[in-house]
């Protein structure tokens, strides 16, 4: 008896890879990502899942859209599957971070580190938790998709593995992808990796 559950990161926003977004309001897809996110959905169908969520973000909702009209379920929220707080690093360039000793402690001491003013990667840890157990006792012999972001995600995927936060550069998970977890009482283990062949192998006349 178990729950598999996946879990689908947000397709892209145009400013992935440039801006630490966290939670700022009003980033929304663009033309690549609904292209990412209407890509994803034909992954699942009618009857391949028993229910869908998503994180209360915006790019996330609006990935969950197309999947929505394909499974023919409605998204329920999750908060717990939000956006790490990044608190006073909200909406900073990437390359001004990288200058700034307290970013450089964040990603070398993931276990002990916190953002300014915002969360530490082990509340988010015990968040995730949280949600992994709820979502299991809801639908324990379910399948389940849940759209959030890549810490979330790659947290998750170390609870189940039983590995330190740290460990978390060791695990890509590309914006539209789908990793999926089994979970039962007690334990859990993976099921699949940052799958994107979804997004390749473009059908011809097809613009990506």
């Amino acid at each position: 008896m178990a729950l598999t559950l996946f879990l689908l990161r947000h397709a892209a926003h145009d400013r992935v890879g440039d801006l630490l977004c966290g939670r700022m309001p009003e980033v929304a897809l663009g033309e690549t990502g609904r292209w990412q996110a209407a890509r994803l959905a034909r992954r699942f169908g009618p009857g391949m899942l028993d229910a869908l969520y998503t994180s209360p973000v915006q790019r996330c909702r609006e990935t969950a859209v197309p999947l929505s009209a394909c499974c023919g379920l409605e998204p329920g929220i999750l908060p717990e599957a939000e956006e790490v707080d990044f608190g006073a690093w909200t909406g900073s360039r990437f390359a001004a971070l990288e200058e700034d000793p307290r970013w450089q402690t964040w990603n070398h001491s993931r276990d002990t580190a916190a953002a300014p003013g915002g969360e530490s990667m082990a509340a988010v840890r015990a968040r995730v938790q949280a949600l992994l157990e709820a979502l299991r006792a809801r639908h324990p012999e379910g399948r389940v998709a849940l759209v959030s972001h890549a810490e979330i995600i790659r947290t998750a995927i170390l609870e189940v593995l039983g590995l330190p936060l740290q460990a978390y550069e060791r695990l890509e998970v590309s914006p539209a992808s789908i990793s999926a977890l089994a979970l039962w009482p007690g334990g859990g283990r993976v099921l699949g990796l940052n799958d994107v062949a979804h997004l390749a192998n473009v059908e011809e006349g097809e613009a990506a």
